[in-house]
C-alpha cells in the first residue's frame, strides 16, 4: 500500500493542477491583466509541456530508472509551483507553468511504470491501476471546489502553494517505500523524435489558441496546424529509421496500444474541454463566484472517483472492452444532452449531463490504462505509459484550446458552449467505436513478451 500511496501522491498533484486552475484563472486573468488568449496559455501552457515531454520522461525513466526520474519530476514540480504562487505578471506565470508542466512530464510516466514494477501480479496490478485512476478522480473532483474555496478566501496564489506540502510528502514516501527501478543504460534517447513530438504538440496547441483571436482562416493558424501535421510525419519517419527509437515500430503498429491511446486522447478532449468552457460560462455569463463555480462543476468531477473504483473492480469480471465502450457512450449521452438543452439552459438541467460525462470518462480510464500497459513488454512500461499520457494530455490541451476558440469566435458564449459540447459528444462516440475495434474482449491476459508484441 505504501508504494501505491507514494506514487499516487505525485499523480494527484499533476491532475489537481489540470482542474484547480479552471475556476481560478478568470480571477488570475483580472489581477494580472491577461487577455483571453493569455488565460488560455495559463491553462494550456502546463498541459502543452506535459504532453510534449511525456515521451522524453518515459524514455528517461526506462534508461535511468523510473524512481529516479519520478523523484526528479516531483522536485521540479514542487519548486515551479512555488514560483507560480509568487508570479508578479501573466508572462512570469505562463513561464512558471511551463516549467511545472516539465516536472509533471517526468512524474506521470514513472507513476504507471512504478505501479507495474511494484505490483507484478495481475489482480493486484488491476486494483492498483483502479486506485491510480481513483486518485485522478479525487484530484479532479477536489480541483474546482478547492480552487474556488482558496480563491474566495486566501487568494489564487494558494492554488499553487498547496502543491508544496504534497510534493514534499510524495518525495519522502517515494524514497522510503518504493524500490529502486532497473536501468536500461543501453537505450539511447531519440532526440530527433522527442523534438518532433514537442514541435507537434506546441504547434497544434498554439494554432488552436490563436484561432480565437485571429480566426480559423488566418494564415498563421492554418500554417501552425500544417506544421504540426508535418511534425507528426517526421516523428513516424524518424521512428522507422532510428536504431534506438523512442517507441519501436512493432509497438506503434499495435492496434491495441494505438487504439487505446487514441481513446484516451478523445475522452480527455471531451471532458477537459467541457470543464474549461463550463468554468468560463458559469463565471462570465452566469455571474458565479469562483467558489460557486467549483460547486457547480462538482457533479461532473465528483463522479470520477466513484467510477474509477467501480471500474477497477468490474474489470476483473467483465474485461476492459465493455467498461470502455459503456463509459464512452455515457459520456456522449451527457455532452449531447448538454448541447440539446439550448444556448442558455437552467443550471439544474446541466447536472445530469455533467455527471454522465464525469462518470463515463473515469469509468473508461481504468480499462484503457490496463489495455495500454498490457500491450507492451515490461521493459517498455515507461514509454507505453508516456505514449498513453501524451495522447491524453494532447486531448486535454486541444479540448481547452478549441473550447476557448469556439467561445471567442461564436455569436455568444451560449452558442460557443453548445458547439463545444456537441464536438465533445462526437469525440466520445468516436472513442466508443475505437474501443470496440481495439480493446481486447477477454477478461485479462498476462503482460506480453517482446515476441508477442512483434506479432500485434
Amino acid at each position: 500500500m505504501a508504494p501505491l500511496l507514494a506514487v499516487c501522491a505525485g499523480y494527484f498533484m499533476v491532475i489537481l493542477d489540470v482542474t484547480i486552475i479552471n475556476v481560478a484563472v478568470p480571477v488570475v486573468g483580472r489581477e494580472l491583466a491577461a487577455s483571453l488568449t493569455g488565460i488560455q496559455w495559463i491553462t494550456d501552457g502546463y498541459t502543452l509541456v506535459l504532453a510534449g515531454f511525456l515521451m522524453t520522461g518515459g524514455a528517461l525513466g526506462d534508461r535511468l530508472g523510473n524512481r529516479r526520474v519520478f523523484c526528479s519530476g516531483v522536485v521540479v514540480f514542487t519548486l515551479s509551483s512555488a514560483a507560480c504562487a509568487l508570479a508578479p505578471s501573466a508572462v512570469f506565470l505562463v513561464v512558471a507553468r511551463l516549467v511545472e508542466g516539465l516536472g509533471a512530464a517526468l512524474i506521470v510516466p514513472g507513476s504507471l511504470a512504478l505501479l507495474q514494477e511494484s505490483y507484478p501480479e495481475r489482480s493486484a496490478r488491476s486494483r492498483a491501476f483502479g486506485l491510480w485512476g481513483a486518485m485522478a478522480g479525487v484530484a479532479a473532483s477536489a480541483g474546482p471546489l478547492l480552487g474556488g474555496l482558496l480563491v474566495s478566501t486566501v487568494g489564487w496564489r494558494w492554488v499553487f502553494l498547496i502543491n508544496v506540502p504534497v510534493g514534499v510528502a510524495c518525495l519522502l514516501l517515494t524514497t522510503r517505500y518504493v524500490a529502486p527501478s532497473p536501468r536500461h543504460a543501453d537505450r539511447a534517447l531519440d532526440r530527433p523524435a522527442q523534438c518532433a513530438v514537442v514541435a507537434a504538440v506546441t504547434l497544434q496547441t498554439a494554432a488552436l489558441n490563436e484561432a480565437g483571436r485571429r480566426g480559423w482562416s488566418d494564415p498563421a493558424v492554418l500554417g501552425g496546424l500544417g506544421l504540426a501535421a508535418l511534425a507528426v510525419v517526421a516523428f513516424l519517419v524518424r521512428e522507422r529509421l532510428a536504431r534506438s527509437p523512442a517507441l519501436p515500430l512493432r509497438l506503434l503498429r499495435s492496434r491495441t496500444l494505438g487504439g487505446a491511446a487514441l481513446v484516451g486522447l478523445l475522452f480527455n478532449f471531451g471532458f477537459y474541454g467541457m470543464v474549461f468552457t463550463a468554468s468560463l460560462d458559469f463565471q462570465h455569463q452566469r455571474g458565479f463566484s469562483a467558489l460557486r463555480t467549483g460547486l457547480a462543476l462538482f457533479p461532473a468531477v465528483a463522479m470520477t472517483m466513484f467510477a474509477s473504483v467501480l471500474s477497477g473492480r468490474l474489470a476483473r469480471r467483465t474485461g476492459d472492452r465493455p467498461l470502455v465502450i459503456s463509459g464512452m457512450l455515457l459520456g456522449a449521452l451527457g455532452l449531447g444532452g448538454w448541447a440539446a438543452a439550448g444556448t442558455d439552459p437552467a443550471y439544474p438541467l446541466l447536472v445530469a449531463p455533467m455527471m454522465a460525462a464525469g462518470f463515463g470518462t473515469s469509468f473508461a480510464l481504468t480499462g484503457s490504462t490496463a489495455t495500454v500497459m498490457g500491450a507492451v513488454p515490461p521493459a517498455y512500461a515507461g514509454r507505453a505509459s508516456a505514449l498513453f499520457n501524451t495522447t491524453r494530455q494532447i486531448g486535454s490541451a486541444t479540448g481547452v484550446a478549441l473550447g476557448g476558440s469556439l467561445l471567442a469566435t461564436s455569436s455568444g458564449y451560449g452558442a460557443g458552449v453548445r458547439t463545444s459540447m456537441a464536438v465533445g459528444a462526437l469525440a466520445y462516440l468516436t472513442a466508443a467505436a475505437l474501443a470496440w475495434l481495439c480493446v481486447p474482449a477477454g477478461r485479462g491476459r498476462g503482460v506480453p513478451t517482446a515476441d508477442d508484441a512483434d506479432h500485434r
